[in-house]
C-alpha cells in the first residue's frame, strides 16, 4: 500500500471516530428519545456538539476533495516522497483540526485547515507534473 492509500485509510476511520464523537455529544444533548426518533422536527446542536457537527461535515467535505487527489496519485504511478510527505500533512492537519474546532481554538483552526487543503492541492498539483 502506498503512503497516500495509507494516509487516505487512516483519514476515513478519522471520520468513523469523529461521527462517533459527534453522534454521543448529539444524543447527550437532544437526549436517546429524539435521537432514536425519525426526527421530523429537527433541533439546531449548539456548543461542543454544534461544533463536533460541523467539524464532520467538513472532513466529509475535505475528503471529497482529498480522496480523487490520491486517487489520481495511485493511479498515475506518482507517489514519491513529496506525495507522501503531502498525504502525511493532510492526515494530521485533520487529526489537529477536531480539538482545534471542538476547543474554539481561533485563528489556529482556520490556519490548520489551510494546511490540509495546501497539501490536498499539493498532490493534485505533484500529479500533473
Amino acid at each position: 500500500m502506498t503512503p497516500e492509500l495509507l494516509t487516505l485509510t487512516l483519514a476515513v476511520l478519522l471520520q468513523a471516530v469523529q461521527f462517533t464523537l459527534y453522534s454521543g455529544l448529539a444524543q447527550k444533548q437532544v437526549g436517546s428519545d429524539y435521537a432514536a426518533s425519525p426526527r421530523d422536527e429537527p433541533r439546531q446542536l449548539t456548543g461542543t456538539a454544534g461544533r463536533a457537527q460541523r467539524a464532520l461535515n467538513n472532513h466529509f467535505e475535505s475528503l471529497a476533495l482529498f480522496t480523487p487527489a490520491v486517487l489520481v496519485i495511485t493511479l498515475a504511478d506518482k507517489s514519491g516522497g513529496f506525495t507522501a510527505a503531502s498525504a502525511w500533512v493532510y492526515l494530521a492537519a485533520r487529526v489537529l483540526y477536531v480539538p482545534a474546532y471542538l476547543l474554539g481554538w481561533t485563528p489556529w483552526r482556520s490556519l490548520i485547515w489551510a494546511l490540509g487543503f495546501l497539501a490536498t492541492m499539493a498532490l493534485l498539483l505533484a500529479a500533473l507534473i
